[in-house]
């Protein structure tokens, strides 16, 4: 819950400076475009369960049951998502004026959030059903996936790394920040550790909070916290905390698809994308309001996958994720290996540990890459088949064809980088940002 998407501290440049006139026009990562998309799209389907766990909660008697699997159920799903994504978009299309007020308001409900999980959760907790002891908490493990021993620790550290996602984002919006060679990545490092500690400190306690198994295997909630809410708090208390987490939730992904939209209007700004001059087109006061468009379109359409399958959902949200793993991890590699003592002039060098961190950041993206493409539980069937492996395979195969048969002028034509040198001499020093 305790999400750091929320990093775009630094201050926004002035309206009317989207992209500042003069900045050169830059290719960014296909990859990263599809994953912050689908993070947009099925954040959606996580708010929803959060809403529809009440109905567990309430004890409320659905037709066929409150499960993925139920096809009515879906439907549901599905409905209450798309609404959700239309409330999340419509925020985007506030001037930046007043945006500054939802960021700032979701600022205060993340950390309210924080303060009652950390405190209240577990005063109630204890007087309640009671604390896990610490060997529970540090030593006790156990394998409901079916997957082997080893596995089954590989898919525990995934979704224990999953709270610590979204620090990156003020790197995607630096073309609306001053200063941005040290205010961005100045956001991502602080993100990055207050998310860090922040997540680290929540799931000890979470673990310390969380019910003996016998009672955590019947919570069959979508959201088996909502029905911890409601143990440890009460029926009435959950619904508060659920209300807190969906509108902080909503908010948060608000600003996610500020980050993606960012990225969307970047590429058909170089005329990469279908209809690339309207959806490059921004508003009187710099706005990418076209961008957040296609945003809402492409989250629309994919949530309706929800509808025949859960599994088709949830597998192209992971191969919208995987292929940015991967390029993380190559992007480390060769900074590793191949350029370990270049690119100097960076505002925030890491010197003698530079080359410890690109081995880290190469084996980490690499375990997280070969998680995300693997089955999530053991013995697989087609219902329960991760197929972000198969469509990464086949976008890689597509890919390396397209690379061999397309000749490298079609790619970035000499006139598009020409104009990109011309653009970068004549940039003036005040909307300069020496960018390493």
């Amino acid at each position: 819950m305790f999400w750091s998407d929320s990093s775009l501290h630094g201050g926004l440049a002035r309206p009317g400076t989207f992209g500042l006139v003069h900045m050169p026009k830059t290719r960014l990562d296909d990859d990263a475009i599809a994953c912050r998309m689908t993070f947009v799209g099925s954040s959606m389907q996580g708010i929803a369960y959060y809403i529809l766990s009440q109905l567990v909660v309430w004890e409320v008697d659905f037709p066929g049951g409150v499960d993925i699997n139920n096809i009515k159920f879906r439907v549901v799903v599905w409905a209450v998502s798309e609404v959700l994504l239309i409330m999340v978009v419509a925020l985007n299309y506030l001037p930046p004026k007043a945006y500054s007020r939802v960021f700032k308001f979701s600022m205060f409900l993340m950390i309210l959030d924080f303060v009652l999980c950390t405190i209240w959760l577990p005063i109630r907790v204890h007087k309640t059903y009671g604390l896990r002891s610490a060997k529970e908490v540090f030593t006790g493990q156990y394998n409901g996936t079916g997957a082997p021993a080893g596995w089954n620790w590989m898919l525990s550290l995934l979704y224990g790394s999953s709270a610590v996602v979204g620090f990156d984002a003020s790197g995607h919006v630096a073309e609306e920040l001053k200063n941005a060679s040290t205010v961005a990545a100045r956001g991502i490092l602080l993100s990055q550790l207050v998310t860090g500690g922040c997540a680290f400190a929540a799931t000890i306690l979470w673990l310390f909070c969380t019910p003996p198994l016998e009672v955590w295997f019947d919570l069959y909630a979508p959201q088996p916290f909502v029905q911890i809410y409601a143990l440890a708090l009460g029926k009435g208390p959950s619904v508060f905390m659920t209300i807190l987490a969906v509108v902080g939730l909503i908010l948060n992904a608000s600003i996610a698809t500020v980050a993606a939209s960012r990225l969307v209007f970047a590429v058909a700004r170089d005329g990469v994308l279908p209809f690339s001059s309207w959806v490059g087109r921004v508003t009187d006061d710099g706005r990418p309001k076209n961008a957040v468009t296609v945003m809402y379109c492409f989250g629309a359409v994919l949530l309706c996958t929800i509808l025949p399958s859960n599994v088709a959902f949830t597998s192209l949200v992971s191969a919208g994720g995987i292929p940015t793993l991967a390029a993380y991890a190559i992007i480390a590699f060769c900074r590793l290996c191949f350029t370990p003592n270049s690119f100097r002039n960076t505002r925030f060098g890491l010197g003698i540990f530079a080359r410890p961190f690109y081995a880290i950041a190469f084996v980490w993206n690499g375990i997280l890459f070969a998680v995300y493409a693997s089955p999530f539980s053991f013995p697989t069937t087609g219902k329960t088949f991760n197929y972000a492996s198969v469509i990464f395979g086949g976008a890689t195969v597509l890919g390396i064809m397209t690379w061999w048969f397309t000749p490298a002028e079609a790619w970035l034509p000499k006139q598009r980088i020409e104009k990109i040198d011309q653009e970068v001499e004549h940039v003036p020093d005040q909307a300069s940002d020496k960018v390493a």
